[in-house]
């Protein structure tokens, strides 16, 4: 393995730093460090990149578009060195589960149970992570992703699968659009445009097949890559689209979305929790394991 071209790390936590705060003298405040060190430091770290990060802007130095970008970067990465530390320290304080979900279900599902995770164990903090439904792998580590049921396949082998829920799926509108276009009958649709996801090929077949009218046309189709974006465009008022429970149970609930048919549904995605087999069961772990599948059930946090 070849070795890592790693900047000086003292230049990159000082230039993290001095590329987020308002000057170089807050920056250097904030290390307790004086301001000339904090020069000496970014002055370091540009010979070594060989490229400017600050330019003179009257009294300031600022950071340029390149430096931001890069100190993005750093903060992120020093973020998860962190986070590493605090998981693999002794006896920290606050212990990490990290979550992988799938973009819509992180937004629409887990996002709106989470307090009622933290109410139950304050001790325990949820990292979320979130892909999208056509990532082949998972690009970063986790200790339980939540995914649709993958098909069978040598890389899904390293992981434990347990079912959480299956969605139903039916039409799905912005209260905003039915005031101008009611949709009381099944042939109503066919004034309407359909929102459809490519993610979800066939979505709107299933549910017109299930409401027996196959032969529906729209006045329009609007196909997005994402589902999340999809749902978005229906909440605006762009068209209608399928939706499921209980993944929009919070939206139907708070009226951003109503469900004209609901006696009509398809059936939907299976979502599971995949944990590495290989993985340290923590206690953590275990009580988001039993949280999550007990919220997925619509039982109490405990």
């Amino acid at each position: 393995m070849s070795r890592r071209q790693l900047p000086p790390l003292n230049a990159l936590r000082v230039f993290e730093t001095a590329a987020r705060a308002p000057s170089l003298s807050a920056a250097a405040q904030e290390l307790s460090i004086t301001h000339g060190a904090v020069s000496r430091q970014i002055a370091l770290l540009e010979d070594w990149l060989g490229q400017q990060l600050f330019v003179r802007q009257g009294q300031r130095n600022v950071a340029t578009d390149h430096a931001r970008a890069f100190a993005a970067e750093i903060s992120a990465a020093f973020d998860r060195i962190g986070d590493a530390a605090l998981r693999f320290g002794k006896a920290p304080q606050t212990r990490t589960v990290r979550v992988n979900a799938q973009t819509t279900l992180a937004m629409h599902w887990l996002m709106a149970r989470l307090p009622a995770f933290h109410a139950a164990h304050p001790d325990v903090q949820i990292v979320v992570t979130t892909s999208s439904s056509a990532d082949p792998a998972f690009r970063s580590g986790f200790d339980v992703a939540i995914r649709r049921d993958p098909p069978p396949g040598a890389e899904w082998q390293p992981y434990e699968k347990t079912p959480l829920f299956t969605e139903r799926a039916s039409v799905v509108a912005s209260p905003s659009l039915l005031q101008t276009q009611p949709l009381r009958r099944l042939k109503d649709l066919a004034k309407h445009a359909f929102v459809a996801t490519q993610t979800r090929v066939g979505a709107w077949e299933d549910w017109l097949n299930a409401a027996g009218v196959p032969e529906v046309r729209p006045v329009r189709f609007h196909r997005f890559d994402h589902y999340h974006v999809s749902l978005q465009a229906v909440i605006d008022g762009l068209g209608i689209g399928i939706g499921c429970t209980p993944t929009l149970d919070r939206e139907l609930a708070s009226g951003r979305l109503v469900m004209p048919f609901p006696e009509i549904q398809a059936g939907g995605a299976t979502y599971v929790t995949l944990v590495p087999r290989d993985a340290d069961k923590s206690r953590p772990l275990h009580d988001f394991l039993a949280w999550v599948h007990d919220a997925a059930a619509g039982q109490p946090a405990a």
